[in-house]
């Protein structure tokens, strides 16, 4: 086993307050986690540290002036699910945590850009964490794409004591960042590896960072100097804002001080693992991957139910739902009992209690969540597992097989693929895809109503109502929560019909103060300001649009503004509406239903 130092007994908690410490003591503003549900609505969760601070790393906003300096560090809560299958490995997770520091631009020497970056990163390794420098390598960007080696960053590295031996360089995909679309901000980055040794390697003697055959170099921290902007021809140009944005996988780099082979060994999930074999009688050894993908799942669970989204079959809700489906199909592999997830939870809650006081703040609400949905679930899985045994026998699984196990049963096309995996028969995925593309459009109710808007021929009534969609979108989302997104529309000249996600009935308190709201908005008598735009420029500024519609380049974007300026709803839309929100009268909700799950439906009208 490869041995760190005095390090290996600090605690994963230790570990983020030293990190935070460390760069609060150079200058930094520790900046709280955002949600793992962002403003941009093209995207289901967060997803990377920096993602809280884009507007700021493009020049677009000042964090001067917002946080007062132009160093920042956090730890941010994160949510993938590219890796859902792959969970269950050595390093796969679907929540996790990202810890970084920032330079939105440079300080007045100039010296907090590549410098600054590699000095800290050492610093707080070598010194803080006593790790020893003659065990990391390092890579850096070889050039390539019209942008030049990074000779700067070789410099600055061996300046700091790393030989030469010990940096190596590779090109654009393991050595360059971003843009996170087409155009935008981007980088060369230089990477730090820690060697574990020889017993991890294998017998290339080349054998170094990045190798495709062994695990012996283990990637602890990113730092990306972001000193390009790529444009519409694809050329890079150089970035007026100099940026360092770096970033540490939590879960790694705690495995790592703890000398573990993976963070399922470490204190951040073996509370929940030794609470599995405790409920099961039945050892991690013998059952790891099961255990492993419990642990993670139960801890996604508990910080997606603790942002507000409720099981459904649509965006983050249907992911909250198959990893709750999921966990219970494993569970009963192990033989748990209905109900073995609250133990699980209050684990979970345990652990981070002190990082994240919400979910200890919502572990009642989180643990009902999880309750309703086993309920649920358990009443259908026996049922489904049944009619899935009798569509296997043909030796494959149909479109329609697929989509009547979804449909009927609640079966994630992820979970029936795994059975059919288990019985090394195929899936009809792509005639399922299009069986779930129809189910969606039928849902959304409405949607066909391309960007938003109600045609160039609308009349002046049903221009006022497709205004008042606008204030209660967001008079829904300020009261219900952000989990609630639009999922149709349709206006006429008599009334409104607006579709959002939401998983329960609304209450009459509720429906009141949205209606309260939005007849405060009226009366305030808020300007309605049409802009043009990028798409990637509005939903970079905040603008709420339709979870993956498919949108011109330039889009229109409508903003409802109160007299000092501030924005109350902004939306890509293509229109028509009113000037000002005066001219609307009164707002009355006439119905809210449900209309699919996960689904909610409010007619309205203006009087």
């Amino acid at each position: 086993m490869f041995k760190i130092g005095k390090t290996k007994k600090m605690s994963s908690e230790k570990i983020k307050k030293k990190f935070l410490k460390f760069f609060k003591k150079k200058g930094h503003k520790i900046i709280p986690s955002s949600s793992l549900l962002p403003r941009d609505a093209t995207v289901l969760f967060t997803t990377a540290g920096m993602q809280q601070f884009t507007l700021y790393l493009q020049g677009e906003k000042n964090s001067k002036k917002d946080f007062k300096t132009k160093h920042l560090t956090s730890c941010q809560k994160c949510f993938r699910t590219d890796d859902i299958e792959e969970v269950g490995d050595d390093t796969h997770h679907t929540f996790f945590e990202m810890l970084g520091n920032w330079s939105i631009g440079q300080d007045s020497k100039g010296k907090y850009f590549k410098k600054g970056a590699i000095k800290y990163a050492l610093e707080f390794l070598v010194d803080c964490l006593e790790i020893k420098k003659e065990k990391l390598s390092i890579t850096i960007f070889k050039g390539d794409k019209g942008v030049p080696k990074d000779d700067t960053a070789r410099e600055i590295w061996q300046k700091n004591g790393i030989l030469p031996e010990k940096i190596s360089e590779f090109g654009v995909k393991d050595n360059f960042w971003g843009p996170v679309g087409k155009t935008g901000p981007c980088g060369p980055c230089s990477e730090i590896f820690y060697d574990r040794g020889e017993e991890f390697g294998c017998k290339d003697a080349k054998c170094g960072p990045n190798c495709p055959n062994c695990n012996r170099f283990v990637e602890i921290w990113n730092l990306v100097f972001m000193e390009y902007i790529k444009d519409e021809e694809g050329l890079y140009n150089p970035l007026s804002q100099k940026n360092i944005d770096t970033g540490i996988g939590f879960e790694r780099i705690v495995s790592l001080l703890q000398e573990k082979k993976s963070a399922y060994e470490t204190d951040l999930f073996l509370p929940i693992i030794k609470e599995l074999e405790r409920i099961s009688n039945k050892t991690y050894k013998e059952n790891k991957k099961i255990f492993r993908i419990l642990a993670d799942h139960i801890r996604a669970i508990v910080f997606l139910a603790a942002e507000g989204v409720f099981p459904s079959n649509v965006e983050q809700g249907y992911i909250l739902r198959r990893l709750l489906r999921r966990s219970i199909r494993y569970g009963k592999l192990l033989g748990l009992e209905n109900g073995f997830m609250v133990f699980l939870t209050k684990k979970v809650v345990e652990i981070y209690s002190d990082s994240y006081p919400e979910v200890k703040q919502k572990e009642l609400e989180i643990i009902e969540i999880i309750k309703k949905e086993e309920d649920k679930f358990k009443k259908t899985l026996e049922k489904g597992l049944r009619q899935f045994e009798k569509i296997s026998k043909k030796g494959k699984i149909s479109d329609m097989d697929a989509f009547h196990l979804y449909d009927t049963y609640g079966f994630p096309l992820e979970l029936t693929k795994e059975l059919a995996e288990e019985k090394d028969i195929t899936v009809d995925e792509e005639g399922f895809r299009k069986a779930f593309k129809k189910h969606q459009e039928i849902s959304r109710a409405g949607a066909e109503k391309k960007f938003g808007g109600v045609g160039k021929n609308a009349t002046r009534e049903a221009t006022k109502l497709h205004t008042a969609t606008h204030l209660l979108h967001q008079s829904l989302r300020e009261v219900l929560g952000l989990r609630v997104r639009q999922m149709g529309s349709d206006v006429t000249s008599v009334r409104l019909r607006f579709d959002f996600s939401y998983p329960e009935k609304l209450t009459v308190e509720q429906k009141q103060e949205i209606e309260n709201m939005i007849n405060q908005k009226i009366r305030d008598g808020m300007k309605v300001k049409k802009e043009e735009m990028l798409y990637r420029k509005a939903i970079e500024s905040g603008a709420l649009a339709f979870f993956k519609e498919k949108y011109p380049e330039r889009v229109n974007v409508y903003s409802i503004l109160d007299s000092s300026g501030n924005v109350f709803s902004k939306e890509v839309c293509a229109g028509p509406h009113v000037n000002n929100t005066e001219e609307l009268g009164h707002f009355k909700i006439l119905k809210e239903k449900s209309i699919a799950a996960g689904i909610r439906r409010i007619r309205a009208i203006l009087e």
